[in-house]
């Protein structure tokens, strides 16, 4: 148990930590920037593409955590 504890208490704080990272060439970033203004905007779908790629890892984990609970739980 102090193993899964330890485990969890290192992903948690480096979760958390975050650093500023700079990814964008400056004509990217002051396209998207600009772009969103309006309803049908560049930015608006590049922060849903952002979503989506953040979601996927985590839904993922989800599911193959939850086939192995139940599978342990037989």
């Amino acid at each position: 148990m102090k193993k899964i504890l330890i485990a969890f208490s290192i992903i948690t704080t480096a979760s958390l930590i975050s650093l500023d990272a700079n990814a964008q060439c400056p004509m990217c970033k002051a396209s998207v920037e600009s772009g969103m203004e309006g309803e049908d905007a560049k930015g608006k779908g590049l922060n849903d593409g952002i979503l989506y790629l953040l979601a996927t890892p985590y839904l993922a984990i989800a599911v193959v955590g939850t086939a192995w609970y139940y599978k342990r739980k037989k």
